[in-house]
């Protein structure tokens, strides 16, 4: 198995190993879960990486790859759920067109069709992840009385329920509606794939 996929493997199987630390009670534990978090999404950037540059690209890698990403993000906002952070419809929706939208493409690459990415798309990746980084390092930060205690105020605000809601509500229309919109921009396509599957 080439380095790539390997890489892919440890992503999938960095995330039970994130959301362990991450529910735990411990903050040396929730502080190790954010440094877990980041090693996984870098190995995201470096095996696609090291995919182009030596061209390892299997068909392997293109389905479980992208599969793994979300898997990772989703048990991050599944996980924030949680600890009562977000709410599980925003969710439920974030993580249901993401699937639908990443299988979608894969079943695309295994019959030779192509559904090339958007960039509004990657603009939703881009808030998405944004948004995870911005909760993972506030909510890490409290548990590091070096950082936490004297600043209680400044976390409060940062961690503004309203806020959170309102900045979560924001993504997960932009997810929604970046979904709808890949589907309705490629519905012909999706048609002959449905089509091909009959």
């Amino acid at each position: 198995m080439v380095l790539p996929n390997q890489l892919t493997i440890l992503r999938i199987i960095l995330t039970p190993v994130f959301l362990f630390l991450f529910l735990s009670n411990d903050p040396v534990y929730n502080q190790i879960a954010l440094a877990v978090f980041i090693i996984a999404a870098l190995t995201d950037w470096y095996d696609g990486w090291l995919a182009r540059k030596f061209n390892y690209i299997t068909n392997w890698g293109k389905f479980w790859d992208p599969l793994a990403d979300k898997i990772l993000t989703s048990t991050a906002f599944f996980g924030f759920y949680i600890i009562n952070i977000l709410p599980l419809w925003m969710v439920i929706v974030i993580v249901a067109r993401d699937f639908i939208i990443t299988i979608l493409r894969a079943y695309a690459d295994y019959k030779g069709k192509s559904f090339p990415t958007s960039y509004y798309a990657k603009w939703k990746t881009f808030l998405q992840m944004t948004f995870l980084y911005y909760l993972l390092v506030i909510y890490t930060g409290k548990t590091i009385p070096q950082i936490y205690n004297g600043n209680e105020y400044i976390f409060k605000l940062l961690l503004d329920p309203t806020f959170i809601y309102i900045t979560m509500f924001v993504v997960t229309i932009i997810t929604f509606h970046s979904g709808l919109t890949y589907i309705l921009n490629n519905r012909t396509l999706i048609k002959r794939l449905l089509n091909d599957q009959n």
